[in-house]
């Protein structure tokens, strides 16, 4: 008998909608309150500034417009769990877009205000032309409670005293899209991912479980996993300071992440 298929986790695209502009209201009002110094403090990314990481936080919700500008593609050929591997390829452009951003110290206030009118102008059903190839807008949504939720984590961590907010389904989003892409990368059922309240998934190859405690399983809270899947934490050390709980001799994933990359 063939293995059943994975169920493809479908997201409330009003939901998320909502979810992406909480949580830019959240980083533009977090972002309001930093004076000269604390923008110009080092963000932990490389040789950003805290100034370059806003200014790249604005592209979350700016590359929509910048995608919308595109033809539409005839197609979707790519789909959401394609992203997190996608993205990887953009990096140098990305770093020097933020770059010249920052220079122009990007208006947050604006970017939330052009945002909103693009999504009352648009369906979700519309095709974007992303790097993870064709794409419905309303997918793409999606990938932007990534980019929010991970660098909110950032800036939070990068500022002493900051401490923006998470809109509970933005980060319950990002959360599921990142655990969803760890089952698709390591495929199979020996080995369970608890990130209460959010997400469960089952992945690596391996003796198949059929009722009761799996013999493999991996909990830990959702920040801690986002960490983990961006590259803001190693295994090793979410480990040993007890962020994550392992047991099972298929337990150890330190070779699967992070999955931003």
């Amino acid at each position: 008998m063939p293995p059943a298929k994975k169920r493809v986790r479908t997201y409330d695209p009003a939901k998320i909608r909502a979810a992406v502009l909480a949580q830019f209201g959240n980083v533009r009002q977090g972002v309001d309150s930093l004076t000269p110094g604390q923008l110009a403090l080092p963000s932990g990314l490389g040789d950003w500034s805290v100034r370059e990481l806003v200014a790249h936080i604005g592209t979350a919700l700016g590359a929509v417009g910048v995608l919308l500008g595109r033809p539409e593609p005839a197609r979707q050929d790519g789909t959401l769990l394609d992203w997190p591997s996608a993205i990887h390829a953009d990096s140098p452009a990305i770093a020097a877009y933020a770059h010249e951003l920052a220079e122009r110290t990007p208006d947050l206030a604006d970017i939330e205000r052009h945002f909103s009118a693009l999504l009352a102008e648009h369906p979700g059903t519309r095709l974007l032309d992303t790097s993870a190839g064709g794409l419905p807008l309303a997918d793409y949504l999606v990938t932007r409670t990534v980019e929010l939720v991970v660098h909110t984590d950032d800036l939070n961590r990068a500022v002493p005293g900051l401490d923006i907010p998470y809109d509970r389904q933005a980060l319950a989003a990002c959360t599921r899209l990142l655990a969803d892409t760890l089952a698709v990368r390591a495929p199979g059922a020996s080995t369970e991912v608890r990130i209460p309240p959010y997400a469960v998934v089952q992945c690596v190859e391996g003796p198949r479980h059929t009722r009761g405690t799996p013999p493999n399983v991996v909990e830990t809270d959702p920040l801690t996993w986002i960490r983990l899947a961006a590259g803001r934490t190693q295994w090793k050390a979410a480990v040993e300071d007890a962020k994550v709980s392992a047991s099972g001799e298929r337990a150890d994933l330190g070779a699967l992440l992070p999955l931003m990359s």
